[in-house]
Formats: C-alpha cells, sequence, structure tokens
C-alpha cells in the first residue's frame, strides 16, 4: 500500500527527467568486447611476481617489466570467459547471495520498513531534530549493512513530512543521497563494496575499521550542517527554494495510520540485527572473521530472525530466495567483470595497463597518488555505478597499481570507496539515482546544482584521509 498519494494540478510544470538509465549488463558486455579488441592493440608485456617477505604475498617486481608474444582473444575464448568468469567470481558471488537472501528474511518480518516509518512518524513536529536524527538512522544503515534502493520507499513520506513543515522536496533526496554518500564512502562493513574489494586485493575483510568508522562521523557531520543550512533558509524564505514553483503545485495527503506501528516481534528482530554487527566487528578485529564467517553469520541473523518475527518455514524460503534475487545483477558483474579480467589477464596485457597507469601516477607527488586513483574511480563511477562490479573490474588493476606506485592495498581501496560513493548522487547511469529523482519529480539540473558544492566538499574529506593513508601507509599492507 502506498504510504501516502501524490496528484499533480494541471499546468503543473514537468519534473524528473526522461532519461533511462542504460542496463549495466550492457555496459559490462561492451567493457568485454573492449577487452578482447584491445587484446590485438594493446602490446602485451608482463611483470615477474615476487614473494613479499614481510607478507608472504606474491607482489609485483617493479623492476621487471617487459613485452611479449602478442596473444589476442579468440572468438571461443570471448564466449568462455562468461563462464570462467563467474567461476573465477563464485566466492564472491556466493557471498553476496547469501548476505542478500538473509537480509531478505529480515525484510519480510517489516522490521525494517516500520523501524524507519516508525522513526520518520516520531519526528513529526520536531522538524529541526528531524534531520539529524534520520540522516544519521539511515547512513548507519548505509554504511554497515549497504542499504540504498531501500529507502526509496520512504521517500514520498520524505518529502510530504518535509514540505509539511516547510521544508521543500530537495531537503528530502538530501535525506536519503546525503546518508547513502556518508555510509558508502565510509563503508564500515558494507559487505557489497568494501568487502568485495578487500577481498580482491588480498585484504582482511573489513580492516582498517577504525579508520573508517572516523571518516564516518566526518562525513555525516559535514552533510548534517549542510542539509540543515540549506532547510532552514527554505524554511524561512520558502522562495529560496528552487523547487518552489514545482512543490506549490503538489497535492500530497499523508495518511500516518498507513505507517504500520513497530511490533515487539520486530524490535527483537532489530536487535538481532545489532547483535550481527556487533558479532561481525568483535570477529573481524579479534579473530580475522572472512567472507565464510560473514555469510554464516548473516545466515544466522536471518534464520533467528525469521523465527522471531513469525514466519513459517515457506515464507522464510521465499523471502530468501527474494534476497537473493535482488543481489543478481551485482552478482552477474561480478562475474562479468571477472570476464574482462581473464581477456586482459590471458591476453598479457593487464601488467602492461598498470605499467602505464603507475607511469602517469609516478609523475604525481608521493602524497596525491592516492588522489589521483581516486579520480580515476570517482570517474569510473559515473559510468558503472554498481559497487560490487566497479570492484571487480578495477580493483584487480588497483591492487597490483597500489604495490607500484608505493601506497598500500587499503589505501587503493579507499581510492575506490571514495570513488565509488561519492558520483553515485549525479550519475544519469544509476537506476536508484534516476528512479529517486522521477519519484520526486525533481529536475535533474536543479538536484546537480544543489548537491554539487557538498560534492566538492566530499572531494576535500577524500583528498584529506587519502594524504593521511599515503603518510602514514595504513595497512595491514
Amino acid at each position: 500500500m502506498s504510504i501516502f498519494s501524490s496528484k499533480k494540478k494541471q499546468g503543473q510544470p514537468k519534473g524528473g527527467s526522461s532519461f533511462k538509465a542504460p542496463n549495466p549488463i550492457i555496459i559490462i558486455a561492451c567493457i568485454i568486447l573492449i577487452s578482447a579488441v584491445a587484446s590485438y592493440i594493446i602490446p602485451a608485456g608482463v611483470y615477474d611476481r615476487i614473494e613479499d617477505p614481510g607478507t608472504g604475498r606474491m607482489v609485483v617486481d617493479p623492476s621487471t617489466f617487459h613485452y611479449t608474444d602478442q596473444n589476442p582473444t579468440g572468438l571461443m575464448e570471448l564466449f568462455t570467459s562468461v563462464t570462467l568468469g563467474i567461476q573465477g567470481g563464485s566466492s564472491i558471488i556466493a557471498f553476496l547471495f547469501l548476505v542478500g537472501g538473509s537480509l531478505g528474511i529480515l525484510s519480510a518480518t517489516g522490521a525494517i520498513k516500520s523501524g524507519l516509518g516508525t522513526l520518520v512518524k516520531k519526528m513529526k513536529g520536531r522538524e529541526l531534530l528531524m534531520i539529524p536524527v534520520i540522516m544519521i538512522v539511515f547512513s548507519i544503515c548505509s554504511t554497515l549493512a549497504g542499504c540504498n534502493e531501500e529507502y526509496l520507499a520512504f521517500l514520498p513520506l520524505l518529502i510530504t513530512v518535509c514540505m509539511a513543515v516547510g521544508f521543500d522536496s530537495i531537503t528530502a533526496l538530501a535525506l536519503v543521497f546525503c546518508s547513502v554518500g556518508a555510509g558508502y564512502g565510509a563503508g564500515c562493513t558494507n559487505a557489497f563494496t568494501v568487502g568485495v574489494a578487500q577481498g580482491i586485493a588480498g585484504l582482511p575483510t573489513f580492516s582498517g575499521l577504525g579508520y573508517r568508522m572516523l571518516l564516518f562521523a566526518v562525513l555525516v557531520v559535514i552533510n548534517i550542517a549542510y542539509v540543515m543550512r540549506y532547510a532552514l533558509k527554505v524554511k524561512k524564505d520558502p522562495r529560496s527554494s528552487a523547487m518552489y514553483e514545482y512543490d506549490q503545485t503538489r497535492t500530497l495527503e499523508l495518511d500516518m495510520t498507513e505507517i504500520e506501528p513497530l511490533t515487539a516481534r520486530q524490535k527483537v528482530c532489530l536487535a538481532a540485527l545489532a547483535v550481527t554487527f556487533i558479532c561481525l566487528i568483535v570477529g573481524v578485529i579479534k579473530f580475522g572473521f572472512y567472507m565464510d564467517e560473514i555469510s554464516a553469520l548473516f545466515l544466522i541473523m536471518g534464520i533467528v530472525t525469521g523465527v522471531i518475527g513469525g514466519l513459517n518455514a515457506r515464507e522464510m524460503a521465499d523471502s530468501f530466495v527474494s534476497g537473493c534475487k535482488g543481489m543478481m545483477l551485482p552478482c552477474l558483474m561480478v562475474g562479468l567483470c571477472k570476464a574482462a579480467t581473464i581477456l586482459l589477464t590471458d591476453a598479457s596485457i593487464m601488467d602492461t595497463i598498470v605499467h602505464a597507469l603507475a607511469g602517469i601516477l609516478n609523475h604525481f607527488p608521493s602524497s596525491l597518488t592516492a588522489f589521483g586513483m581516486f579520480i580515476v574511480q570517482d570517474l569510473f563511477n559515473i559510468l558503472v555505478p554498481s559497487g560490487s562490479g566497479q570492484a571487480a573490474i578495477t580493483m584487480p588493476i588497483m591492487a597490483p597499481l597500489a604495490d607500484l606506485v608505493g601506497v598500500t592495498r587499503q589505501t587503493a581501496v579507499f581510492a575506490f570507496q571514495f570513488g565509488d560513493a561519492f558520483t553515485n548522487a549525479v550519475t544519469p547511469a544509476s537506476g536508484m539515482t534516476m528512479s529517486c529523482l522521477a519519484l520526486a519529480a525533481v529536475p535533474y539540473k536543479k538536484w546537480f546544482k544543489f548537491i554539487i558544492p557538498l560534492i566538492g566538499l566530499w572531494w576535500i574529506v577524500a583528498f584529506c584521509f587519502l594524504m593521511y593513508a599515503t603518510m602514514t601507509g595504513i595497512g595491514p599492507f
């Protein structure tokens, strides 16, 4: 049932955008084709790998790059790379399926929706407090559990509440996008971005958590200050809103009784989710938990919350499958991106690309090398906004590149997570971004004008944190 209904009067200015985001599979298919064609154009070359005496890892020896015989991709190799890619990404795919399925069971209990809906409902009449409370809760959900598309269901309610207390529709959008930006930018225990990237880089899962928590706090404070400043300006002078004429044409009907109250069972389910994250953090820090253990934690959480939430065996199975369906696209992208990596590696041009990028980044001052990696990731994210997909494409290149240019692989993961998070708020290739703008009837240009100064602040934060990570050699490696 819809949380609210929105009707537009005749003559309302048209908002939103007619732009249709390209299917990510098409983008990845093009990357696979480009990889195959590149095998005929880019000279083949390799680095020798040596064992790092400190960690026992195999790393690139930067002085050993040499060109070798060309090995271009054949037609059959082009298509077999897809099945090999899915097999090669099987550990990450299994991880994403289990986490997604388990969260699907939790979602079926209604605990997340009722919890967030109850939060918004309780904030009615306390508009100034509403902004930081909602943003903190949403940001925590994003940085711990990778919540993003889930907020789309709450956007109509947020628009109604924001306008009812004297804000505007852009404020409602900011509550969602800024929360996701902070959550994904820090990625404290985000299994779908940082978890995948660290797995590919060979790092312990969710290592560097303390630094990410500090980053998370900084981003949340900046975002709250930015949104509150704008919201207070609009409340003081409604005509200062870029959406003033658009919002005046809305007819919004909010029935607060449609928000289902949080039941005792659902409260216990949310408590079980909190306990899961506590166990995850302790397990990662104290016991070296990796993907298998983390998957098991989520699976236990899913079963426990399903039982507590009153789901029968069939409902739990159906909701688990539904959660896995939601992971189908990210999992396919991981497999397809691995296919592109296989083509580049088998054609012996992966090291040539790494060698060329290293040559470019070596012209940067050492303190700016990681920031150069971040810029590459941020621009690439405009085309491939999927975090797990971007990690699968870029981290096989960025991890050895980090070894070559003298920054840690952990720093390369930081560059990835910043690049993955910050342009999500503006890229037309993101289905979430365009869906939110269409639902809120906010023209893309107006949203872009509002958010771009904040993205600039995010870049400054990224610069500072990456510089410190480079200077201190944040690790473990």
